[in-house]
């Protein structure tokens, strides 16, 4: 029996990616190995947004090739972020692998190993590969943004949106095979549809997503600033199935820095914006991004930050320390923040996080909200409510793709602990 082994680093994206050729590997026959010892085919999908996770990648990569030595008749192929449209420097680099393969196209890898294989068509799987509850649907690619830090828009070029009936399709196959949530993926998903002919929208969209029979809850990321519309906010707050959660980065709480990174947005229009989607969906649950340490960030201009999300208090705040990437603009300023005060910056930011969320979560002690259970991890079951909460609870049934009602009776910044309501909803249960 063939197998394959897949290692996946970096955004949702990938994940989705990586879902794709574990899917289309398993129509070829081939069955998952819990090392790459153990593989006939090796897939890395990578990262090189920070160079943290570029050295995981190539670290990952280089610790393959005694494998390679010992069974060259095993196929390594390397795909994602980390494959530049000119793969000599990487050929030269890394001789021993056998395919290199551009951000998401799945098809090219799963074509070459079919074709290696002599195989055409669909086969039949050795093995049912388990279809998650929850799941990514990528609806658009690339992005049309040049923000100045990013190697994103490099490496997968600019954007080009799936057309509406083909992501309902893949939607309607994703229920069939007991999904009951999906995210809609873009770099930059607020601006779906502006490429197409028909300039379809992500409103739109998510309307068309929502008369999917069997699906229960719609999330779309990652937001961007510049592109959230009064029409998207309102198919938030009008349609049923989309959950009260919205990502928005904002990156930095200062102007000048946000010029700098050529985000197209002010500190104070970021403002309006978030207090638009309040004044709209007032349960929403909101989550950002923020880099520190950018080139020239002075300690006042990192204070801005801090400042403003002690003001908004989001729910989720997800904090990088500023990583110089070869080809952006950014790149050709001087990265004059040291490495130890990028870190200070960066834990003072987790830590007032930290106490932010912890407060959130505290409001939910005692109350029932509605999980819906994706797995069982470590003897528990996990699941997430409309708001993105992470919920573990203990429980004999199999709660697995179910809704299930659950009393909080502990609260962390990052997770919260319960049980099951004996009854299926109550007088304070709270779909959030």
């Amino acid at each position: 029996m063939n197998r394959y082994y897949l290692w996946t680093i970096g955004c949702q994206m990938n994940d989705a990616d990586s879902w794709r050729i574990a899917e289309g590997l398993e129509n070829l026959g081939y069955a998952a190995a819990h090392q790459p010892e153990e593989a006939d085919v090796i897939v890395l999908n990578t990262c090189v947004v920070r160079q943290s996770a570029e050295d995981k990648v190539y670290g990952r990569l280089s610790s393959l090739k005694p494998i390679k030595q010992r069974r060259p008749e095993t196929i390594l192929a390397l795909m994602g972020c980390a494959v530049e449209e000119d793969t000599s420097s990487l050929q030269q680099r890394f001789p021993y692998v056998d395919l290199f393969v551009r951000p998401s196209d799945t098809e090219s890898l799963i074509d070459f190993i079919a074709s290696h294989d002599g195989l055409t068509g669909h086969q039949h799987p050795t093995s049912d590969i388990r279809h998650p509850v929850s799941c990514y649907v990528p609806v658009t690619y690339g992005c049309d943004h040049l923000c100045t830090y990013c190697i994103v828009r490099l490496r997968r070029g600019r954007q080009c949106s799936r057309r509406p009936v083909e992501i309902i399709d893949e939607v309607q196959c994703r229920v069939e095979r007991g999904a009951r949530e999906v995210t809609l993926l873009g770099q930059n998903v607020d601006a779906y549809g502006y490429d197409l002919p028909d300039q379809s929208t992500l409103a739109g969209l998510l309307e068309a997503v929502h008369e999917v029979d069997g699906l229960w809850r719609i999330r779309f990321l990652t937001s961007h600033p510049a592109d959230m519309t009064a029409e998207l906010i309102e198919a938030v707050a009008t349609l049923s199935q989309v959950c009260e959660h919205i990502e928005i980065p904002v990156q930095s709480g200062d102007d000048e820095i946000l010029k700098r990174m050529l985000r197209r947005y002010t500190v104070a229009q970021y403002r309006e914006l978030i207090a638009k989607i309040r004044e709209r969906i007032p349960d929403v649950a909101l989550a950002t991004d923020v880099i520190v340490g950018f080139p020239g960030e002075t300690e006042k201009q990192f204070m801005n930050t801090y400042d403003l999300l002690q003001e908004i208090r989001f729910d989720v705040v997800h904090v990088a320390a500023y990583s110089p990437r070869p080809g952006t603009a950014a790149n050709r300023l001087p990265d004059d923040v040291p490495p130890q005060e990028k870190e200070r910056r960066r834990q003072a930011i987790e830590e007032l996080q930290g106490q932010i969320a912890a407060e959130i979560n505290a409001r939910l002690l005692g109350r029932t909200v509605e999980v819906l259970v994706e797995e069982k991890h470590r003897g528990q079951w996990r699941g997430r409510t409309r708001t993105n909460k992470l919920v573990f609870f203990g429980d004999e049934g199999d709660w697995r793709g179910k809704l299930a009602q659950v009393r909080i009776t502990w609260t962390g910044p990052w997770s919260m602990q319960g049980r099951p309501a004996v009854l299926p909803s109550s007088s304070d249960s709270v779909k959030i």
